[in-house]
């Protein structure tokens, strides 16, 4: 779609990723956190930044397979559509949540090694290169 924000983070899953079903379909919810570093010259060190919390939502077959391999403390890279919104809180303060709808979701491995088990097709056209079919013609 035209106009849409869409971002790449790169950070760890906060709390436990939870899997329910909305319409009978399946949707992971969990927090990202992601502090930036940067290196102070004058002090010869690293400096973290304040870190900054998004919402992450995934649907279908994203949230079943996240929700099957992702678990709370694990380094993670994030890659949807950035969207906004203000709620009032329980203590009366108007509050500006940001959230990705994730398109993609991986362990980021500059931080720790996965194993990938590659998921049955289910229902995807042979010909979807991608999507759990055969591969591509080179």
């Amino acid at each position: 779609m035209a106009n849409e924000t869409i971002v790449t983070v790169q950070g760890w899953v906060a709390g436990i990723p939870m899997v329910r079903e909305v319409g009978g379909v399946p949707v992971i919810n969990f927090r990202v956190g992601c502090t930036p570093r940067h290196f102070h010259r004058g002090s010869n060190s690293w400096v973290d930044g304040p870190t900054q919390w998004y919402g992450v939502s995934g649907w279908r077959r994203l949230a079943t397979h996240a929700g099957t391999s992702l678990k709370q403390g694990d380094a993670v890279v994030v890659h949807g559509r950035l969207n906004h919104r203000t709620y009032v809180n329980k203590s009366g303060v108007e509050v500006l949540a940001m959230e990705i709808e994730a398109f993609t979701v991986g362990h980021d491995l500059t931080r720790g090694t996965a194993s990938f088990t590659k998921a049955p097709s289910a229902g995807v056209p042979a010909a979807d290169p991608g999507q759990g079919g055969a591969p591509a013609a080179a």
